[in-house]
């Protein structure tokens, strides 16, 4: 059986229709996914809209370069560091 892959976007209206008052179990079946992912879908997406996700994708874009910066920047300190301590 194929997976089938839900965007964001998509599993925050899945969850809308259940907080709606949606039964999970025919949510489950409508949509071809099992009751643990919808659980683990409404841990992870709850009470988000579409615009707060797109906000924490942005934000974890920016977090994941600034990290990357840190990292080079520490790399390069070391590498001086050790090019000084063995000329003097």
């Amino acid at each position: 059986m194929a997976r089938k892959r839900y965007t964001e976007e998509q599993i925050i209206a899945v969850l809308k229709e259940g907080e709606a008052g949606a039964v999970v179990g025919d949510l489950c079946r409508r949509y071809g996914i099992s009751n643990a992912t919808y659980y683990n879908w409404k841990a992870k997406y709850a009470g988000m809209t579409v615009s707060d996700l797109r906000r924490l994708k942005s934000l974890e874009a920016e977090n994941r370069r600034l990290k990357q910066i840190v990292a080079e920047q520490t790399l390069d300190n070391m590498a001086l560091k050790e090019l000084l301590a063995k000329n003097f």
